[in-house]
């Protein structure tokens, strides 16, 4: 056989295989479990999958502790010690189920990771914070501290209270003002409609009853 025709089936046994490689397995969440940004339990969690709920698996690192999966369109990371996998009858868990699935083994970029699937996200605007958990940092300069970040959210919910305390005085502020000019509009006289024979009837008392005795 020519080094060509070698060639060509190469060629054509990687093309009858891409489709199924592409192809993400199907594993079983054993219980509720967090699905994460990353391969760590000090990510943040992107969603809670439900135990029973299917994922798909993309790839899980060398180790087989973690796995990228995709959850209802969101993707995210799971220990593999919450994944099952069902053949002929039995059930396999915990990182033998990643040999079971045939994941292929995959690496983890923080940077592009999240700049893929959570720009829309909050936790994204504070992506510092987790840089470095796993792999090696992307940002320059030390993390934000945690008791920094804490003064900030604090700061946050102060000014939040400060605004809705200023929002309660404007509405009780204004009711004061309403209620005071209809005051002041009536000191002045009767309305001009009651003037010209526009005043309607008053009200009769309890006793007085309808015609049909009720």
């Amino acid at each position: 056989m020519t080094t060509l025709s070698r060639f060509r089936l190469l060629a054509l046994a990687a093309a009858m295989l891409a489709p199924a490689m592409a192809e993400a397995a199907t594993a079983i969440a054993t219980t509720n479990v967090n699905l994460r940004a990353g391969p760590s339990t000090a990510y943040p969690p992107v969603n809670v999958v439900r135990g029973g709920e299917d994922v798909e698996v993309y790839g899980c690192l060398s180790n087989r502790s973690w796995c990228d999966v995709d959850f209802y369109g969101q993707r995210g990371w799971m220990s593999s010690n919450y994944l099952a996998f069902v053949r002929g009858g039995r059930r396999y868990t915990g990182p033998e189920v990643v040999g079971y699935l045939g994941a292929p083994v995959v690496g983890y970029s923080f940077g592009r990771y999240w700049d893929d699937h959570y720009r829309g996200r909050d936790f994204y605007r504070d992506r510092r914070r987790w840089d470095g958990v796993y792999g090696p940092r992307i940002f320059d300069g030390p993390p934000p501290r945690r008791e920094v970040r804490d003064r900030y959210d604090d700061r946050r919910r102060f000014e939040d209270r400060r605004r809705d305390d200023r929002a309660d005085r404007f509405e009780r502020d204004r009711d004061r003002f309403e209620g005071r000019r209809d005051r002041d509009r009536f000191e002045d006289g009767p309305p001009r409609r009651w003037r010209e024979g526009g005043r309607p009837e008053p009200l009769g008392r309890v006793d007085d009853y309808g015609s049909d005795g009720y």
